[in-house]
């Protein structure tokens, strides 16, 4: 097996290699603990129900944009939710419209620009229409649009009835305001500069084995577990392949863990706002 690098970042990796990180979890008696987000769903699709049959008993968090949910989103994933060959499925809050208020630079929904009393609105609404649709498989929890939520709004999000944000790469603080637990993803599988098609096995692989091994290693926080991102609205065979092989090999393997959301957010998810 080919040997990884022992010093820096980790850009391509193989099968044989997350085994071997794996296998070096176990050898020191850990649990390399994984999770898996869902961004952009709206409504029942071949894609979605593609994605979940490849999950199989992995668990989902489903980031839903809240202002263009379908009624018919809820009924199907209750409709699931009841079949014991589903994955435990959780709701997260994919912002409110999904719409760039970003005026220069990169888009984001809740840019520094924006209002307190604007962004309050928006996501006091979101929370609101979630849990209407979705009761309490709503989890208190942000998703913003784009991985992007200005700093400045973190102490505004108890306000809206939310305790919890994920966005994308290492947390720098499990807490970044009181009350407010981060817990982010860092394997997006999708090339969003490119074709929008699969980042390829390499890439992947590399991001997973890397982040896997700076947790071993505590170069980052060892106890934010390892997130990894799909979109099933763009999501083609190749991913399809890989995630499917992803499924097979960490289930297969005693030293890694899929955690339910309501797991990765504790302990603030249960807290009253």
């Amino acid at each position: 097996m080919r040997e990884l690098p022992h010093n820096g970042p980790i850009t391509r990796a193989r099968w044989p290699d997350l085994v071997n990180e794996l296998d070096q979890w176990g050898e020191a008696e850990r649990v390399a603990t994984l999770w898996w987000r869902d961004d952009d769903a709206v409504a029942p699709t071949a894609g979605l129900e593609r994605l979940l049959s490849i999950a199989g008993g992995v668990p989902v968090a489903l980031a839903v944009i809240p202002s263009v949910a379908e009624p018919e989103l809820a009924v199907w994933l209750a409709r699931l939710t009841r079949s014991t060959l589903a994955s435990p499925l959780v709701v997260l809050q994919h912002g409110w419209r999904h719409a760039n208020h970003s005026a220069a630079g990169k888009k984001s929904e809740f840019p520094a620009e924006r209002s307190c009393e604007d962004v309050v609105s928006d996501l006091t609404a979101g929370r609101a229409r979630l849990m209407a649709l979705f009761g309490t498989t709503a989890l208190a929890v942000l998703v913003p649009p784009w991985n992007r939520f200005a700093g400045s709004f973190l102490p505004l999000l108890g306000t809206c009835g939310l305790c919890a944000i994920s966005r994308v790469n290492p947390r720098h603080a499990a807490f970044p305001v009181p009350g407010v637990i981060e817990v982010n993803v860092h394997v997006d599988l999708v090339a969003w500069a490119g074709d929008r098609e699969f980042i390829g096995e390499g890439a992947a692989l590399g991001n997973l084995v890397g982040h896997l091994r700076e947790r071993r290693r505590a170069s980052v926080g060892d106890d934010e577990p390892t997130g990894i991102l799909t979109h099933h609205l763009v999501q083609d065979q190749a991913t399809d392949a890989f995630l499917c092989r992803l499924v097979a090999v960490t289930g297969a393997h005693a030293a890694t863990r899929w955690l339910d959301a309501t797991e990765v957010f504790a302990p603030t998810l249960f807290v009253p706002a």
